[in-house]
């Protein structure tokens, strides 16, 4: 069913017509428990984000990758995570923690040997990296798997004894692994010992030797799991280039009052809006402006919406949307990909 994932373009990206030629995005989608939609604005002269939604009857994958220093890395993730992932979720019997770094760790394997085996004719590829942030939906139950600084977060109704019980409220579901954050900060140092210089603050913000926020620690991810309940109303997935100018609570704020269609595009749409205001320019005037020159006012932006329609059918790895096997995949490039429609 992965060959699905590798299905000619306009079969498989889905999206475009926007006043904005480097932003893309899907229609509203099925899954086995509700639907989805995804956009991504790039910003970086090659787009570094990917990202990927596998759906089937029985189960739901949503994959968001953060690249750095290139492209390449979140370009492999997406092009192996997913087979790993079932393909010891089958030998398993059934998906699980185990199966989840089983597969992260096959993913990282596979990359370092091709790195090993290219860094002499292209030795960039042996500085590049990428954050993967994974969702994984089945029998009701929800993994959600973390390297990096991507994030998850449910919009869900506040409960019996909470603040503002019945209103919808945001959780977050990864924990981030940015050495902005002091426990990780100081377990990169511990790593690091002689090294004094391994994370600098520049202007404010932490980095790992002055160039990334991202720390190189491991390829195993922290993991949450989860009975997924009548209150759960939808996941957010989504690069930390939404995160730095949308909180939590506002995206899913803007999410519980907003209709699904181009729900996705919307939280784009709703953080560029903060980049220009930050920038004291216009919206119309940032989206005008080149990639490349757009990575001074903004980093690349992913996000995936899932809504959680439960049933019974759902709860139970069956689903009302028989025979929906599906796979799509973010673009490669966005403003290539206008460009080319453009000329169609």
């Amino acid at each position: 069913m992965l060959e699905l994932c590798r299905k000619p373009l306009k079969m498989c990206f889905g999206g475009g017509g926007n006043d904005d030629d480097l932003l893309w995005h899907t229609d509203l989608k099925p899954h086995a428990s509700g639907n989805y939609s995804i956009a991504v604005v790039q910003a970086n002269s090659s787009l570094e984000d990917q990202a990927q939604v596998f759906t089937s009857p029985s189960a739901t994958f949503v994959g968001v990758y953060d690249g750095h220093g290139g492209p390449e890395a979140s370009r492999f993730i997406t092009n192996h995570l997913f087979s790993f992932l079932r393909k010891f979720a089958t030998e398993e019997g059934d998906l699980s923690e185990e199966v989840i770094k089983k597969a992260f760790e096959a993913t990282e394997e596979e990359f370092l040997r091709v790195v090993r085996e290219s860094w002499i004719a292209r030795p960039q590829i042996a500085s590049v990296g990428s954050c993967c942030l994974l969702g994984a939906i089945s029998k009701g139950v929800l993994y959600v798997a973390n390297l990096g600084d991507s994030r998850a977060v449910l919009g869900r109704k506040a409960l019996e004894g909470e603040v503002n019980c019945g209103a919808v409220v945001a959780e977050r579901l990864s924990t981030d692994h940015n050495v902005g954050v002091e426990e990780v900060r100081k377990e990169v140092e511990a790593l690091h010992p002689d090294d004094a210089h391994i994370v600098v603050c520049i202007g404010g913000v932490w980095r790992i030797k002055g160039i990334i926020q991202r720390p190189v620690m491991t390829a195993e991810p922290s993991i949450l799991k989860r009975k997924l309940k009548a209150d759960d109303l939808f996941l957010i997935f989504a690069t930390d280039g939404l995160w730095e100018h949308l909180t939590d609570e506002v995206a899913v704020e803007i999410i519980s009052r907003s209709p699904r269609i181009g729900i996705a595009k919307r939280l784009v749409r709703a953080a560029l809006e903060e980049v220009a205001k930050k920038r004291e320019m216009r919206y119309e005037d940032l989206r005008k402006t080149d990639k490349g020159l757009r990575r001074h006012f903004h980093d690349d932006i992913t996000v995936i919406v899932l809504y959680l329609d439960h049933s019974k059918e759902s709860q139970n790895g069956r689903s009302k949307q028989k025979g929906v096997y599906d796979c799509i995949n973010t673009p490669i490039d966005i403003f290539s990909l206008n460009s080319d429609e453009a000329d169609l």
